[in-house]
């Protein structure tokens, strides 16, 4: 059986559609729709279900699922394993990882980690802390970005201590205190991140025994800070969200000092690629600097 032959299929899987993976893969559609019945008859039934609004798995498609992952993932450290033998450096790190850390660590990381080695690639898949773990588990990401703690089956490398900031328009009556009353927060609107990114802010809250009163709610940190410059509401963000930007906030420290944990998860460091460990060796070093 051809790994093309996964690899289409896994392409397929993620795209929702033949002509999407043969745009992206540089195949025509026949050709995908032909090397996915080839598959299929390999396997002996369908995969997938086709319909004029794409594609999705059949009962049988979604338990090859995972092991044809499985195989792209082995099959891709074969490759690196065999280049290190080699002495070259290739291969591509799948990461997991969220705003922040897209947005302040990674492009200054991956830029210096490609000048020693410029032919590891690099593909990055952003969502929430939960969405991250589950990639993580079923083998879609060779290593996440995350706050601790995590899942126990998971090796980790703590990185960082990032300080929760409250956030209010810079017109709010506490804007110039000292630091935010956390007994204040439960008496205004606030602002909360999504359900899967507002991990960090609810453990503040509920250690503190604050029940805020949630007006709105936002996927994406940035949003949350023009909304905050509104007036719209206050709320919480690690600092690391804050930094660099020149949004019209204040940032102020909590009455009560609280942090979140930033580290990297892999599910297995002895079975991770060669490729995954330089970069989470390299990842521990940058951000050590980076302090």
């Amino acid at each position: 059986m051809s790994i093309v032959k996964y690899e289409v299929f896994l392409k397929v899987v993620e795209l929702g559609s033949l002509t999407k993976a043969a745009d992206v893969l540089g195949f025509t559609q026949s050709g995908i729709s032909h090397t996915i019945s080839s598959l299929e008859s390999e396997f002996g039934f369908p995969l997938l279900v086709r319909s004029r609004s794409g594609v999705k798995l059949t009962v049988n498609g979604e338990q090859v699922l995972q092991p044809i992952r499985e195989i792209l993932k082995w099959n891709e450290q074969l490759k690196q394993q065999v280049a290190d033998i080699h002495g070259l450096e290739t291969g591509t790190v799948t990461i997991g990882t969220f705003t922040s850390v897209s947005v302040h660590w990674l492009p200054g990381m991956i830029k210096q980690f490609r000048k020693e080695y410029p032919y590891i690639e690099f593909k990055l898949m952003e969502g929430g802390y939960l969405e991250i773990e589950q990639w993580i588990e079923a083998g879609v990401a060779d290593c996440g970005f995350l706050s601790l703690p995590t899942r126990e089956k998971f090796e980790v490398i703590p990185l960082k201590q990032d300080r929760m900031l409250a956030v209010l328009a810079k017109d709010h009556p506490l804007s110039q205190a000292p630091y935010m009353p956390l007994a204040q927060i439960a008496y205004e609107d606030f602002i909360m991140p999504k359900a899967g990114s507002d991990y960090d802010v609810r453990r503040v809250l509920e250690k503190a025994g604050i029940k805020p009163n949630i007006k709105l709610s936002a996927g994406d940190d940035y949003a949350i800070i023009a909304m905050v410059e509104k007036g719209l509401g206050i709320s919480i963000l690690p600092e690391l969200v804050t930094r660099f930007q020149h949004h019209n906030v204040a940032m102020l420290e909590l009455e009560e000092r609280s942090f979140r944990s930033l580290g990297i998860a892999v599910s297995s460091m002895k079975y991770a690629s060669p490729a995954t460990r330089r970069f989470l060796q390299y990842v521990q070093t940058w951000t050590k600097q980076e302090e």
